[in-house]
């Protein structure tokens, strides 16, 4: 492969909902370039995107697939993106190391729900899109609702290039209105006939071909001077517009094609080639100081790996992106991440499981890599000379969260490794080993997500798991004051031990001032704030210790135990066994021995006397709470609501969004462990969700009372 300079660069990616066609496309596209000589199919199991296993035996990709292909003197690379919202990991990942996205469009369905999902992800990076209404073949094909519906959602930024002649069966062509030619494709033919415009096609062209002409010219002063001064523009002029208005989000050029019968995708590509931005065209990234990092080829080289995966036979391949510099084979870099050294032995440009030589890299180009020593995903290498750290991708919070064990007790070291190879391949998924839930926690972005990630460890792996319901991280506080004692004594030859601790407890908030008295059973105490200490307790909230001992009725060096005694009761709350938190302890009085007096005879005393208190002090369970974003089309509104109500939620407002319909809610997270599944049976599939925690809240009553009989049920059974 030859070596192209960054001006020479197209990274694309290719987004749209689920069953838009982009594997397909990606096959016609690899077709027309010459890379394959027969194009694969889904239903046949042997597409260039969709290689790994667990693709083949579902039908869908889980995956973003690079690949790569010279074009018209060029360096296209696109990533093709999943189209479910279970895998929208790659769609972010894809976003921010290409320059534009090709949003592909279901002729037949218009705007869908990952239509609009993904956009989100385009629009919060600011990328340059190109629209392409796909299967224009199909029977239920419908161009102009489709059209009707893009521009509901994006606006008059929507502006055709192309429309089709025909739509289903009968698409036979398209009317290019850049071009200012027809395209028409015979029965079986493999390219299709330029013709002129037709004159029943001219008025609708001409109109068309107006508004195309004015929207590149708003996008450069100079080209609307000329196109005032003279009322058009050439071909070339327009599209430095288009580019441009792209590049700004002020244009989305509209193509039209038929990728399974590979009808206009050749000329999808070759504007791409064009007009694509490439990335000294567009912001640069910035690097975790928040410096902007131009893509340099005479720079010092940096790269950032977005991508690793396993395959057979090979071991792991990593991608990434030349962010500065030009690389070769044999280049030595440090990983920052890490603080290792690595030798890049060999370069490639990849196109799915195909892999061809690359001796040399510029600024802005897309490679792999095989069997590098310690790069993971995320991780930066720098050559002598650059000192960037590249942290810029941002997931979303996961949706679906199930507890995994291995049903056999010798594969659970074995089950953890693999996890921990799986969550490198895949970022959105999360593992965590909890010691509070004696139990490990995958969490993923929906049901699909963690099927796939199950199919992978028993196929794959060899590894029999099953997923559980998972125990939910509840919390326990206290809501009232209250005062205890605890004096521990014991005497058995030798030295003994002794020491006794008054405390009090109460509720905590931020900024809560401390009072001077505190009543309880008729008697006062006075306290003295002699020392305030603040716990940031690692499971949330906090626990403040307050010293109020006078007259040396205990010696401070004794305090640090009698916390210690308090944290340790903390850890295991009395009501569930759960974490406590948010709780003020004030140690006002005590006693001590001159000789039997030790720490651990204070921590005892101190645990035993905030265990009776906070048992006293009306104790009651939080519950983890999850902001919560649901978007679906308006007819399903009513039905989402019921069903969110019925889960406890607190519905916080709607809103419509063009042509979608936003619900905010509150719901504890609890009530959400299958709402994926949910809502995808509620709303056929087009409904999609966002989940965030947002804080611990107290328990209804008749919720505290189920939890606390199930407590005491699992305490006796242990």
């Amino acid at each position: 492969m030859k070596v192209y300079k960054t001006n020479e660069i197209k990274n694309i990616a290719i987004l749209g909902n689920a069953g838009s066609g982009k594997t397909t496309l990606a096959e016609a596209m690899l077709f027309e370039c010459g890379l394959i000589k027969r194009r694969g199919t889904i239903d046949g199991k042997n597409t260039v995107s969709d290689y790994f296993p667990v693709e083949k035996e579902y039908g869908y990709s889980v995956f973003p697939t690079v690949f790569s292909y010279e074009w018209k003197e060029k360096l296209m690379t696109f990533i093709d993106c999943p189209g479910s919202d279970d895998f929208v990991g790659g769609v972010v990942t894809a976003l921010n190391v290409t320059d534009m996205a090709l949003m592909v469009i279901d002729a037949s369905q218009g705007v869908e729900v990952g239509t609009v999902n993904q956009f989100r992800y385009v629009d919060e990076l600011k990328k340059p899109l190109v629209l392409l209404v796909n299967q224009m073949d199909h029977e239920k094909a419908d161009y102009d609702n489709t059209l009707s519906s893009l521009k509901e959602f994006y606006g008059n930024k929507v502006v055709p290039v192309q429309y089709p002649i025909g739509s289903g069966p009968s698409f036979n062509g398209i009317v290019d209105v850049l071009k200012q030619k027809f395209y028409k494709w015979e029965p079986g033919a493999t390219a299709p006939e330029v013709l002129d415009i037709p004159e029943s096609e001219r008025e609708r062209a001409d109109e068309y071909y107006q508004a195309l002409l004015e929207a590149a010219a708003e996008n450069d002063e100079g080209l609307m001077e000329k196109y005032f001064d003279q009322g058009t523009l050439t071909e070339e002029e327009m599209r430095e517009g288009i580019h441009k208005g792209m590049i700004s989000q002020s244009l989305f050029p509209l193509f039209c094609a038929s990728a399974e019968k590979n009808m206009a995708v050749h000329r999808v590509m070759n504007f791409l080639s064009v007009v694509a931005p490439s990335p000294d065209d567009v912001a640069f990234p910035k690097n975790s100081d928040g410096e902007e990092v131009a893509p340099d080829a005479n720079a010092p080289a940096s790269l950032f790996f977005f991508k690793t995966t396993v395959e057979p036979h090979i071991g792991e391949v990593s991608y990434f992106k030349v962010m500065s510099g030009t690389i070769k084979e044999g280049d030595d870099f440090t990983n920052v991440n890490r603080r290792s050294r690595e030798r890049l032995a060999q370069l490639y440009s990849v196109a799915g499981q195909m892999r061809n030589k690359a001796t040399e890299l510029q600024a802005g180009s897309i490679g792999a890599a095989v069997k590098l020593k310690e790069v993971r995903t995320g991780n930066t290498l720098n050559s002598k000379g650059a000192e960037h750290l590249f942290d810029f991708v941002k997931y979303p919070e996961p949706r679906y969260r199930r507890a995994i064990r291995a049903l056999s007790e010798s594969n659970s070291e074995k089950l953890n490794e693999a996890l921990t190879r799986m969550r490198e391949e895949d970022p959105t998924w999360l593992v965590e080993i909890s010691k509070e839930l004696k139990q490990t926690i995958v969490s993923g972005q929906g049901e699909f997500h963690l099927k796939t990630l199950k199919w992978r460890l028993e196929n794959n792996d060899k590894i029999e798991v099953e997923f559980i319901e998972p125990k939910i991280p509840y919390r326990e506080t206290i809501t009232k004051s209250s005062r205890a004692d605890y004096r521990h004594k014991k005497q058995s030859g030798g030295a003994g031990q002794f020491g006794e601790v008054h405390l009090i407890v109460e509720p905590y908030t931020e900024g809560m001032d401390l009072p001077e008295i505190y009543r309880f059973n008729g008697q006062e105490f006075k306290i003295q704030n002699r020392d305030t200490q603040v716990v940031e307790l690692e499971w949330g909230g906090k626990l403040v210790f307050v010293n109020s001992i006078v007259g040396g009725a205990i010696d401070t060096r004794f305090l640090p135990a009698i916390l210690k005694g308090i944290m340790g009761r903390m850890e295991q709350g009395p009501l569930t066994g759960s974490y406590a938190r948010d709780v003020r302890v004030i140690v006002y009085d005590g006693k001590m021995h001159q000789v039997d007096s030790n720490e651990i005879s204070f921590m005892l005393a101190g645990r035993n006397a905030f265990s009776t208190a906070f048992r006293n002090a009306a104790p009651k369970i939080l519950e983890p709470v999850y902001d919560v974003t649901v978007s679906v089309p308006g007819e399903y509104m009513g039905d989402v609501m019921s069903d969110l109500q019925g889960r406890r939620a607190m519905i916080m407002g709607m809103e419509s969004d063009k042509g979608f319909e936003k619900l905010k809610a509150k719901v504890p997270l609890k009530e959400m462990s299958s709402y994926s599944t949910s809502l995808s049976s509620i709303t056929g599939g087009r409904g999609s969700f966002q989940m965030k925690f947002a804080n611990y809240e107290l328990v209804p009553s008749d919720v505290q009372d189920k939890l606390l009989k199930e407590y005491e049920a699992e305490e006796k059974e242990d």
